[in-house]
């Protein structure tokens, strides 16, 4: 299975601060990707991390690249709520290049602290 995840770097879950909102996003989705051997897709040679952090640099290599993707994985429904409401349409675009687009949610798994 091959797919792409996302972290919000601006958004502040569960009254974390930004940085530990990163810090529990990537410690909710890589043990997920990892226990359901997923390979994440690079899809931009000069990207920095794995992930993505801005959905229109997502949507706009997706274009680039004419790839279709087994899923989209982010942490929950409020890291993409701005930009669902802000462009529907592209939201619509984006995930039509997934065959799923997987929600990760805190209270499905164990407590983490962060460290």
């Amino acid at each position: 299975m091959k797919g792409i995840y996302l972290i919000n770097d601006r958004i502040r879950l569960n009254g974390l601060s930004k940085e530990d909102s990163i810090k529990l996003q990537e410690q909710t989705i890589l043990p997920y990707i990892q226990m359901h051997k997923i390979e994440v897709v690079k899809l931009n040679p000069y990207q920095i991390y794995d992930f993505y952090t801005i959905p229109h640099a997502l949507l706009h290599d997706l274009k680039k690249q004419r790839i279709y993707l087994d899923c989209f994985i982010q942490y929950s429904p409020l890291v993409m709520e701005d930009f669902i409401n802000s462009y529907p349409a592209r939201w619509f675009i984006l995930k039509s290049f997934f065959k799923e687009v997987i929600t990760i949610e805190e209270k499905d798994l164990p407590v983490k602290h962060i460290v």
